[in-house]
């Protein structure tokens, strides 16, 4: 008998949680090698913020999925930048316990639900009464110009 499949959204999030691991593996390669570098360069910039924004409860509107994808790579670094304050105030940072604590928090943060999203919650268009009500204030702030751009 087949075993179900998982869903697309359960599938994100374990590779999400895979990803570290993935990283963390590759760094038994050679010191100067693409291979190993790339992995833990996109997973140190992107890895721990994706974890934490992409696996939402009811999925990202087009617009919510840019804005977290933009906001992935500052909160990745940020949290990056926090771990390996820490290991180093606590002497005992190397790039192995780093990745690690790195890879355990995208795996933990995967399997919670993300962080909400303001844009995740609000439609990508707005009212078409507060937009109009908005240029017409904007526009009759300033004078109007003549057609060579002067003022009369």
């Amino acid at each position: 008998m087949a075993l179900p499949r998982p869903t697309p959204r359960v599938q994100r999030r374990a590779a999400l949680a895979a990803s570290g691991w993935v990283a963390l593996a590759a760094t038994a390669l050679p010191g100067g090698s693409p291979l190993r570098w790339i992995p833990v360069l996109a997973f140190v910039a992107l890895g721990p913020g994706l974890a934490l924004l992409f696996p939402q409860p009811t999925g990202l509107r087009p617009g919510a999925r840019l804005e977290a994808l933009a906001l992935a790579a500052p909160v990745s670094l940020s949290v990056a930048t926090l771990v390996a304050t820490t290991l180093f105030l606590s002497r005992s940072f190397s790039l192995i316990v780093f990745m690690g604590v790195l890879a355990l928090f995208a795996s933990v943060a995967a399997v919670l639900p993300g962080v909400p999203l303001p844009a995740a919650t609000r439609g990508a268009v707005e009212r078409e009464g507060a937009k109009s009500s908005r240029t017409h204030a904007r526009r009759s702030r300033f004078r109007a110009r003549g057609a060579g751009g002067g003022t009369g």
